[in-house]
């Protein structure tokens, strides 16, 4: 009676759930809240769209107004050759076109006779219009359309910067949740065994059991002792590479505590964490998504170079006209006094603007072809994964119910082994197929965390905690 007891008590402590209660917890929620505010390269994609804002501003001073002043003056022998004064007020505006106003005094003795300017000087105001190239597309409006174009872009590869960083820091974290769980199914094997161990040790003082069986005993207590110090040495490393993530204000790197473990059942939280439960192909909205939108910018770029090539297809044709008035008299406007003129000039063979629009749109159509493949892979890619993730949950159900069944055939076996009618290397057996098909277990949920992570990474929505 007393031996029987002692093999209720050897088997009694074996518990096959793991426990995972610890001193704090870290979420999947809260650790990707944490490096989507503060991680260094999600701020560095945050300066990428203010350097494109900042590109606006400039491209905008191409129409800024303009003043400009021209002052010459020349002495030699006590005799004033001339002095020139050329001022200019110029604003550019949309199309090409050019208002500007100006004030000129020109006095000397050697002054040249087209020079020459009432004493109190002659004002100007008029206009530039070009007729040809640079009415309707030029080199600032260009400018400031692509710099538009390129806010656009840089919103659009932020987005899909700041989703593979929560994307690279998700499958850190699932790493580490894998190890959390390995090391503690080796720890509570270990236990067992030590248990289990000590238990035999008893029974051959007993004389119930022979010696030999202390040898089979001690020999899985190593076995566990070997594989628990491996699994010890990945969740350290595990550990070490979260906290690559880990990031707090002031640019401060965070180091996981110990006492801190991750989240119990990851696997029935994840999808909502990522905001991938329930996704249908039909849902996603392509022409929104991140690349795409950064493809057609791309496009629309190209499209804004291949109009300002064709522009210098068109002859240079420019009008000027200038109001001509001595400044008490500028209000009294006086058709008879003007200048005007007219520039113009055309390359006879066009060679090099023919090239140039040519490779312009070569481009346009290459990148095109590029936004049409990317479409078409990037459906392809989410279809498939939104499969692989009904098949890993159908895979999880099937690895739950053999570490069941396992454990239910490691159970029965005791039975036995407590009557006499098995032996501790069936015990043994059973138990090493427990500890296969929970590792198993662990690795599938690992898939399923993982094909989430790349889901969101193919959705790129790193607004999903917002």
């Amino acid at each position: 009676m007393k031996n029987k007891v002692y093999l209720l008590l050897l088997f009694s402590v074996f518990s096959w759930s793991q426990n995972l209660a610890t001193d704090s917890i870290l979420t999947l929620d809260a650790y990707l809240g944490y490096v989507k505010q503060f991680h260094p390269l999600v701020k560095q994609a945050n300066l990428e769209v203010s350097q494109a804002q900042a590109g606006i501003i400039a491209a905008r001073g191409g129409f800024d107004p303009k003043i400009e002043v021209d002052y010459e003056n020349k002495q030699f022998k006590n005799s004033e050759y001339f002095d020139l004064l050329n001022s200019t007020f110029k604003i550019p505006t949309w199309y090409g076109i050019e208002i500007k106003a100006g004030f000129d005094r020109m006095e000397g003795v050697f002054l040249n006779p087209q020079n020459t300017v009432p004493t109190n000087g002659l004002a100007m105001a008029g206009i530039s219009i070009p007729i040809g190239q640079g009415l309707l597309i030029n080199d600032r409006m260009a400018d400031l359309k692509k710099a538009k174009i390129y806010n656009n872009l840089s919103q659009a590869e932020r987005d899909l910067e700041v989703a593979n960083v929560l994307y690279m820091a998700s499958n850190s974290y699932f790493n580490w949740y894998r190890n959390y769980n390995e090391y503690k199914l080796y720890e509570t094997f270990l236990k067992n065994a030590q248990f289990r161990y000590d238990g035999i040790k008893g029974l051959i003082i007993a004389g119930d059991r022979p010696a030999i069986d202390s040898i089979e005993a001690g020999i899985l207590v190593k076995s566990r002792q070997l594989s628990l110090e491996q699994s010890r040495l990945k969740l350290l490393k595990s550990k070490l590479e979260l906290s690559n993530f880990l990031w707090f204000e002031n640019n401060l790197p965070l180091e996981l505590q110990d006492g801190i473990s991750p989240e119990t059942e990851l696997e029935k939280k994840v999808e909502n964490t990522l905001k991938t439960n329930g996704l249908l192909l039909a849902d996603i909205d392509f022409q929104n998504h991140p690349k795409i939108r950064s493809l057609q910018n791309k496009v629309s770029i190209l499209e804004v170079e291949k109009r300002l090539k064709g522009d210098l297809l068109k002859p240079t044709i420019n009008l000027n006209y200038n109001y001509l008035s001595e400044p008490e008299f500028v209000r009294d406007f006086n058709t008879v006094n003007y200048k005007y003129g007219v520039n113009f000039s055309f390359p006879l063979f066009l060679r090099k603007e023919r090239g140039n629009f040519k490779m312009a749109k070569f481009k346009l159509q290459d990148a095109e072809l590029d936004l049409q493949l990317e479409n078409q892979v990037l459906r392809n890619k989410i279809d498939y994964q939104l499969q692989e993730i009904n098949s890993l949950k159908e895979q999880i159900d099937i690895a739950n119910e053999l570490v069941a069944n396992f454990t239910t055939m490691l159970e029965a076996e005791e039975r036995m082994f407590f009557f006499g009618e098995s032996s501790l290397f069936l015990i043994n057996s059973r138990e090493n197929s427990l500890l296969s098909s929970s590792l198993q277990q662990i690795d599938t949920q690992l898939r399923f965390c993982v094909s989430n992570a790349d889901l969101f990474k193919l959705i790129a929505n790193p607004q999903f905690n917002e």
